[in-house]
């Protein structure tokens, strides 16, 4: 849900609609609303913002894999092309 969205949500209830109203009328499910009722409640405005994929200091996040040599990579990536050109020959 973008964040103009989510902000239009709040001017929905504060008219007094009801979440199933608003869901109804942004095209969403009642249970996003609440959601985001939530997260208004606890955190205010930014609390609407979008947070996937953002990390929020080093060391949070997925781990970096190391990534493998390139003599490595082109031998494994040649192991798997003559496989697959065998399973298509089959």
């Amino acid at each position: 849900m973008t964040l103009p969205l989510r902000k239009k949500q709040w001017i929905y209830l504060r008219d007094g609609m009801g979440y199933k109203t608003v869901a109804k009328k942004l095209g969403i499910e009642p249970s996003v609303v609440r959601r985001w009722v939530e997260h208004y409640q606890a955190e205010g405005m930014t609390g609407l913002e979008e947070k996937r994929g953002k990390a929020k200091g080093p060391g949070i996040g997925r781990p970096r894999i190391n990534s493998e040599d390139p003599e490595t990579k082109i031998k494994r990536l040649e192991a798997e092309n003559a496989l697959l050109k065998k399973l298509l020959q089959m």
